[in-house]
């Protein structure tokens, strides 16, 4: 039996990986030469003269290896799987090329792996790769197409992925650095944004600022001929002051010439009566000088007035209508005063007003003219408030100079004056029956007095700064006042006491109102803010903004659904004790408004000004 042909196949198949793994450690092109292979025994011999390539040598002795083992049972077997094998692992031919010259091979796809896990440092992965590999040619299952030249697309593809993936890189990269400039440019512009803002609210400010500046020169301008006529008068008073004092030490020098010339000529006429002999004690009594007779008129006191009760209140349930306040319209302005007019009252039957001023006179005028009816000096400062007898027949006043003064219509004189507050008085309130007084001051307490008896029947004391207006509660034995320490108190007349303080202003309170009924109070303060309170259920009902500016009075019309606000801007703003809402918003004066009162009758409303003049609207 012929010798078995595997050492063939075996050498082929060796010399086939000898091949690849030139190639593997080498990626340069490598130029393969002829091989010689020597005789393996019992092979045919060729003809010298015949010449083949590889290839057709491999064809040959596939078809000898595969006739020869036709008869030799299982080792033709394996000779055949092997001669398959090694059929499996030929490599595509290779052309034959000059010595010298370099001439790249196509890469096949055994190859393309292997330099692909080279250059990736796969080591184990190539290991594995070439044991499998091995294995599946030793089995026959590798077709020509496995072991083919690798087609230039996909070389190709692998540059185009590398490059791809660097541009990949480059553009995260540029991202994150355009991320950063967004970030970057957001931070600016919200600082820019911030920066405007700023300077927009600076500039804001700097306009109010000289808003404010301009007003307070004109305020300051318009007070300039006040303070001269103030110092003029000051400078006058001194000089008649100076005239009295030597008048009055003249007189008394005088008077003391003449008591003593009076004394020597009674010391004579004694001594003539004595030498005629008559009584000793008679001449011992007429030496003594006689007494100066002077007439000092008694002051006539009289019973106490009766304590006010609570009566019922005949408007309970009557219903009146507003005022119209949207026809509401400047009728006229009367200018009485040299200085501010700081208070107007209106008489409680007749159409006459009273006025209040800083030039410490108080005066009466006749409606709609405005014809002087009289007028009344004896304050020894400003005048602050004024307010009509229920009668209509006195006028009680409160001052500066801390007194409170009654004035009588009929004599037109001053018939009480009131000293024991002793600071300025600043708000006075007849009760409804005409004898009792209320007063509140600077000293940080209000004063009821006693019309008939002419004393102070009640000092009410518990605020901690000036008291600043003080009212009756119609038809009730009950008073309130409003008071620089930010709160509006309820008094109880016949007891002193305090019954109730309602708490909720955050700045001085400078007036308050009842309503016609009496179950609503109506205060304001330096804030601008009006606060309406529920009397029977002790709790703040509504607060209105009535404006920046402080508001410096207030009246409720007898509707009682209407409040009048008398504010520093010069205007009167008309408001709905119901929701707030503004009904009017007009302007009053050229300078504050200081005080208002509505009409009993509900058909115009009075407003005095520290522009020296009131006006009446209609």
């Amino acid at each position: 039996m012929a010798a078995p042909p595997p050492a063939v196949g075996a050498y082929v198949m060796e010399e086939s990986f000898q091949d690849v793994m030139v190639e593997l450690d080498d990626d340069d092109d490598f130029v393969y030469e002829e091989v010689v292979v020597e005789d393996p025994g019992e092979l045919p011999v060729f003809d010298d003269d015949f010449s083949e390539d590889l290839e057709t040598a491999m064809r040959s002795l596939q078809g000898i290896m595969t006739s020869g083992a036709a008869g030799a049972g299982d080792f033709a077997d394996s000779s055949a799987a092997a001669a398959a094998a090694a059929s499996s692992l030929l490599l595509p031919p290779r052309e034959v090329v000059a010595p010298g010259e370099v001439k790249r091979q196509p890469e096949v796809v055994d190859d393309f792996i292997r330099n692909f896990l080279v250059k990736k440092g796969l080591t184990k992965t190539l290991a594995e790769f070439e044991t499998e590999w091995f294995e599946l040619g030793v089995r026959g299952l590798l077709s020509k197409t496995d072991v083919s030249a690798v087609p230039d697309v996909y070389r190709r593809n692998a540059e185009l992925e590398e490059e791809v993936q660097r541009l990949s890189t480059e553009l995260e990269s540029a991202r994150e650095i355009a991320r950063q400039a967004t970030a970057t440019w957001d931070k600016f512009r919200k600082e820019r944004d911030l920066h405007r803002m700023h300077h927009k609210r600076v500039g804001q400010e700097k306009n109010k600022l000289v808003t404010d500046m301009r007003r307070l020169k004109k305020h300051y301008e318009s007070y300039e001929p006040t303070i001269t006529e103030l110092r003029g008068r000051y400078e006058t008073a001194m000089k008649e002051k100076m005239l009295t004092r030597l008048e009055r030490d003249r007189l008394s020098a005088r008077v003391k010439a003449l008591e003593e010339a009076a004394a020597t000529a009674a010391a004579a006429k004694d001594a003539e009566k004595a030498s005629g002999g008559e009584d000793m004690s008679a001449a011992a009594g007429a030496t003594a000088p006689p007494l100066k007779k002077t007439t000092q008129k008694k002051k006539t006191t009289g019973a106490a007035a009766a304590l006010p009760t609570d009566m019922e209140n005949p408007f309970w349930n009557v219903r009146f209508e507003p005022a119209d306040v949207k026809n509401l319209g400047l009728t006229k302005t009367f200018k009485g005063h040299s200085l501010a007019v700081s208070a107007v009252a209106l008489h409680p039957t007749k159409p006459v007003c009273a006025t209040a001023s800083d030039d410490r006179t108080w005066k009466m005028w006749a409606l709609p003219d405005g014809e002087l009816v009289m007028a009344g000096e004896g304050h020894r400062d400003w005048v602050s408030t004024v307010a009509f007898h229920p009668k209509g027949l006195h006028l009680a006043s409160g001052s500066g100079d801390a007194t409170v003064k009654l004035w009588d219509f009929q004599s037109g004189t001053c018939a009480l004056t009131f000293k024991e507050h002793t600071h300025a008085v600043w708000s006075v309130a007849f009760h409804l029956h005409g004898d009792l007084l209320l007063s509140a001051s600077l000293d940080h307490s209000a004063r009821m007095w006693d019309i008939v008896s002419q004393r102070c029947r009640t000092t009410f004391r518990g605020h901690v700064d000036s008291v600043n207006e003080v009212v009756w509660q119609p038809y009730a034995a009950a008073l309130a006042t409003a008071s620089s320490d930010k709160t509006v108190s309820v008094w109880d007349a016949r007891t002193g006491l305090c019954a109730q303080t309602y708490y909720g202003h955050y700045n001085s309170c400078n007036g308050l109102a009842f309503n016609l009924r009496g179950d609503t109070i109506a205060s304001c303060d330096a804030d601008g803010v009006v606060k309406v309170w529920d009397v029977r259920m002790v709790a703040e009902r509504l607060s209105i903004d009535v404006g920046p500016h402080p508001v410096s009075a207030l009246a409720i019309d007898r509707s009682g659904e209407l409040v009048a606000c008398a504010s520093d801007d010069g205007r009167v703003r008309v408001h709905s004790l119901t929701d707030g809402s503004e009904q009017a918003n007009m302007l009053a004066h050229d300078d504050a408004v200081q005080s208002l009162a509505w009409d009993p009758n509900g058909k115009f409303l009075l407003t005095g000004g520290s522009d020296k003049s009131f006006r009446l609207f209609g």
